[in-house]
């Protein structure tokens, strides 16, 4: 008998649900998963094996479950970086920002609670907060992708909601939301219920604008979240992090793991942090190239939504599905997140730019390829 999993006794929100995941095909340019396309300087390499070799001859013993120092650099980091000084006791971290979203919901959401997002935005909000038995409430987002504050205050109000979600700048449509907006949105988080209010920074460091870190002061129920995977290009570290109110780091800790964080991964970030001058020259490079591909992509007649990470949505397509597989057809891998009428396209090395602006033009020309007419350039 051929056994599935709506054959085992799994929890009911999650029959007929698929796990996150893009396309890990073999092609020659790859630009679907919103990686930083350089590989670490050599010098950084030698200074993880060099830290790494020194954890490996305790790993008889359990790595420093509290990640003191680790956290105490990412401080550091934040405070020369952000303008606004975090210490020790703000800092939290885990394997990954979804491991510290998913420690967020354990903590203030869980069954009986809810949590809302305006989407489109990141898919895993919704799916860590089905994992934790978090009921999920879909906000409101206008046809330029921008937070419609009043409707969004509105489904606060109605909802009142455990745990809100802000993602700046957005995945995958790739716009930043004003601070007045965040502001906006807390307050009237407060006013519902009050409730924990997360502003998903992983690609803040790709922004044009700043960190919205310094609006943590005096606001104890708001939290920024960052990672190491984009910016930092160590997405195969699998660090995530968190600033906040002391209290919020305090609740976190009691559903993490015991020694969560391995000395190998504590030993790796600790050595990215002493690079970290090196590392954002090359995130300097990749704003260049994202802007050349919202000008070029613009020039060649599709619709871009502006950018304020290491990626591009563009379109709008009729069927976004079979463009994607037109693109792919050039061997050029792009995403195609489900958002009707357009794909997202992360920014490559110029060379592998160039192969994919190569590819949209080929496309471009096919029948049925063609972007619709944009009623007016989103903004």
């Amino acid at each position: 008998m051929t056994l599935g999993i709506d054959d085992l006794p799994v929890r009911d929100e999650l029959r007929g649900q698929s796990p996150y995941g893009a396309p890990q095909l073999d092609v020659p340019v790859r630009l679907n998963t919103n990686e930083n396309p350089y590989p670490l300087p050599e010098v950084l390499v030698e200074r993880i094996t060099e830290r790494v070799r020194a954890a490996a001859r305790d790993l008889n013993r359990y790595p420093d479950r509290d990640a003191v120092e680790l956290r105490t650099k990412l401080a550091e980091y934040l405070t020369d970086t952000a303008g606004h000084r975090v210490g020790l006791e703000n800092v939290w971290a885990a394997n990954g920002s979804n491991e510290v979203i998913q420690q967020l919901l354990q903590t203030f959401g869980g069954p009986g609670r809810t949590a809302i997002g305006f989407e489109p935005s990141y898919s895993m909000h919704a799916l860590i907060a089905r994992g934790t038995g978090t009921g999920w409430i879909s906000g409101p987002r206008g046809a330029d992708f921008t937070i419609d504050l009043a409707a969004a205050e509105r489904a606060i109000a109605e909802n009142r909601p455990d745990v809100v979600f802000i993602t700046t700048p957005n995945n995958p449509t790739g716009n930043a939301v004003p601070p007045e907006t965040v502001l906006a949105l807390y307050e009237a988080a407060q006013a519902a219920k009050p409730s924990v209010v997360v502003v998903d920074e992983a690609y803040v460091e790709f922004s044009h604008g700043a960190s919205l870190l310094p609006l943590l002061e005096g606001r104890p129920h708001l939290v920024v979240s960052r990672t190491m995977s984009k910016a930092f290009g160590a997405a195969g570290l699998r660090l995530g992090y968190l600033a906040a109110h002391p209290a919020v780091v305090d609740a976190v800790q009691l559903v993490r793991l015991p020694y969560h964080l391995s000395a190998v991964t504590q030993a790796t970030a600790l050595a990215a942090l002493e690079h970290t001058g090196t590392l954002l020259k090359y995130v300097e490079r990749l704003k260049e190239e994202r802007d050349r591909l919202v000008r070029e992509l613009r020039a060649i007649g599709y619709e871009v939504t502006e950018s304020d990470a290491n990626f591009v949505q563009f379109g709008r397509f009729e069927d976004a599905h079979a463009v994607w597989r037109k693109i792919l057809e050039h061997g050029v891998l792009v995403r195609d997140n489900g958002v009707p009428g357009w794909l997202r396209v992360t920014a490559g090395t110029p060379q592998e730019n160039d192969a994919f602006l190569d590819a949209v033009r080929e496309v471009q020309c096919l029948v049925g390829a063609t972007p619709t007419p944009p009623k007016e350039q989103s903004a």
